[in-house]
């Protein structure tokens, strides 16, 4: 509780016991009036400055107007009906209060729950220079600059480890408590926490520029982001404050009219404590209130779990998905490429494998380095000489006199080799070793382990429809897509193709989301209804084009975004019907004198408090 918070108490305190007195002391009227007026100066000053203020600025019907009206003429009443009982007056604008301080402490209590989710800015950086290490903000950091991380610090700018080892704590950025370990040349993000050992990192960006500044950004813009339900909940205030002081007024005056005509009594006291009645009833805080708080509290939850939704209009729209869009590879699959099997080889496979990690010693091309990798070892260059490489074809080289061509079905054609043909699926690397056939390596991605499981979960979700979509030959999409259990794939396309496809569903009814590692798929992740950049961790490209990021690669936390989504706008809808239907339903009952000044009080502050309370409910999203 903050200290204008205790204010706010110490002042409901003293009115509270001012009331009490008032009414269990018995003292004169001269000295009981008093006692109510201080009372209600107490707990009400700052409400009338706030009324009076509003309509000095020509801004009235907020919520403080209506509470100035209906207690002052609650007061007025009592004067003119010569009574000295001030206490429906005292207590709306006491009940108000008291629904205030609750609904600032649930605000800021969610508000610090969430800063605490995201604090991850860093306070300074340890800058080495000259042999000595100086703390200097961030943002004075160049970029090629040498920082040390110790144990127990955050790491400030994003940059390559230059010397040390030790266990980094992401889950300010992923979601995840698994711990990840880097050495001399991994690359390390901005935001994770060092747990162990002293970490010397070059920097490769600036601060503004690292993945720690790129989150708080996105997660300070996204409360700009409004949705549908925030907009609409903004203009009906606006219409609705008015109508219902009109309504307020229309019935203070038009009933004990309508009497006088027909030669009745008016009753205008009725009539005036009726529409006064209504007036605090018709207070719309708590829509007002609880819709921002409840997609604030959403957006805040989804973070805590590496989960960024860039605003509240994407969690509307990540509700109503109705088919995902896959991205194979990356997102369905590891996107790292390992040798799966060997056929037709003279040779056993580790020697094979020799000799074509040896023959691709200088290539960087993924294939190559996934033959490396299958060999175990590094490679030595000495033992290899006269490394030719045929474009589009593959790579001869001379591995200690024997001649070994490594590459696909067009170099054994050019050197007029024989070569036997394979029906598996993947990179198919033929291999000849001094112009005689060898056999052929199977190359292929390997499909993520939780694909089949997240697929699973989208139709748990509600999701209608998944699809993969690829650049790769049939073969390898087919075998992907039976195996993560996506209904429908596309094989063979190219990036244009990609957005065709999307259009085409999205064009076909129902929202279309498309999940992508965000680096090659700027295009359709911008295209579809929704974008989700799997493993964004450090790609701008991702943050940049997608509406949904997930700082992690776990497919499954597509069907949590939706599920998450799904119970915020749950808990709006909910907060909605429930603060209308009470509302209305007083409303209808204070215009025919059924509802006083209590049932006033439990529309207003009751109603808003218990609208609060449902909204904090959306950040437990751990278990979704």
């Amino acid at each position: 509780m903050n200290r204008k918070q205790k204010r706010v108490l110490c002042r409901i305190i003293l009115s509270a016991i001012l009331l009490i007195l008032a009414n269990s002391i018995p003292v004169p009227a001269y000295v009981k009036i008093p006692m109510y007026l201080i009372s209600y100066l107490v707990i009400g000053y700052d409400i009338l400055r706030k009324a009076f203020r509003g309509i000095r600025n020509r801004r009235l019907f907020d919520e403080q107007f209506l509470m100035a009206v209906a207690t002052l003429g609650a007061i007025a009443l009592a004067v003119i009906n010569r009574s000295t009982d001030f206490n429906e007056a005292v207590a709306v604008m006491l009940f108000y209060q008291i629904g205030e301080l609750f609904q600032g402490y649930a605000v800021g209590k969610s508000r610090r729950n969430i800063s605490e989710l995201m604090d991850i800015r860093p306070d300074y950086a340890n800058l080495e220079s000259g042999g000595e290490l100086e703390q200097v903000d961030p943002d004075d950091v160049p970029v090629g600059s040498v920082i040390v991380v110790q144990p127990g610090e955050k790491v400030p700018i994003d940059g390559i480890v230059v010397s040390g080892r030790s266990t980094l704590n992401t889950s300010s950025l992923t979601g995840e408590s698994m711990p990840r370990d880097v050495s001399e040349g991994s690359e390390i993000f901005s935001g994770c926490i060092n747990l162990s050992g002293v970490l010397r990192i070059r920097t490769t960006r600036e601060f503004g520029e690292s993945t720690v500044s790129k989150i708080l950004e996105l997660m300070e813009e996204s409360s700009s982001r409004k949705s549908k339900s925030e907009n609409f909940i903004s203009r009906f205030a606006m219409v609705y404050t008015p109508a219902v002081c009109g309504c307020a007024l229309a019935l203070a005056v038009l009933p004990s009219i309508v009497r006088l005509l027909l030669g009745m009594p008016a009753f205008w006291g009725t009539w005036l404590y009726r529409a006064l009645t209504f007036l605090v009833i018709s207070c719309p805080c708590a829509l007002v209130v609880s819709i921002p708080l409840t997609f604030f509290a959403g957006l805040g939850g989804a973070g805590k779990e590496g989960i960024l939704i860039k605003g509240s209009n994407y969690m509307e729209t990540l509700s109503q998905i109705k088919t995902v869009v896959f991205d194979k590879t990356g997102t369905m699959t590891r996107g790292v490429f390992e040798v799966r099997d060997i056929h037709h080889s003279s040779l056993d496979r580790e020697k094979l494998l020799e000799y074509a990690a040896h023959a691709e010693c200088a290539s960087s091309h993924p294939i190559s380095k996934s033959l490396q990798q299958a060999h175990g070892s590094a490679p030595d260059r000495n033992r290899v000489s006269e490394i030719r490489e045929i474009s589009g074809a593959g790579v001869v080289a001379t591995v200690e006199r024997t001649e070994v061509a490594v590459g696909n079905g067009k170099l054994m054609d050019q050197m007029g080799i024989p070569y036997k043909p394979c029906r598996s699926s993947g990179t198919i690397v033929h291999m000849a070793l001094d112009g005689a056939y060898a056999g052929h390596v199977v190359i292929s991605d390997v499909i993520k382990p939780e694909a089949r499981a997240a697929v699973d979960a989208l139709k748990q979700a509600g999701v209608e429809k998944t699809v993969m979509l690829t650049g790769d030959m049939k073969s390898a999409a087919e075998e992907i897509a039976q195996a993560a259990g996506v209904d429908t794939y596309y094989s063979d396309l190219l990036p244009a193709d990609k957005v065709r496809i999307v259009e085409e569903l999205m064009a076909s009814g129902g929202k279309v989301a498309f999940a992508g590692d965000g680096i090659n798929d700027a295009p359709v992740l911008s295209r579809a209804d929704v974008g989700i950049a799997m493993g964004a961790l450090g790609s701008d490209a991702a943050i940049e084009a997608a509406d949904v990021v997930l700082m992690d690669d776990d497919p499954m936390k597509i069907a949590k975004a939706i599920r998450i989504s799904r119970k915020c706008l749950r808990i709006v809808y909910e907060n909605i019907i429930f603060s209308l239907g009470v509302k209305f339903l007083c409303l209808i009952l204070g215009a025919f004198g059924l509802a006083n000044m209590w049932a006033a009080i439990f529309a207003d502050v009751g109603v808003m408090v218990l609208a609060v309370l449902n909204a904090i409910r959306a950040l437990r999203v751990h278990r979704l």
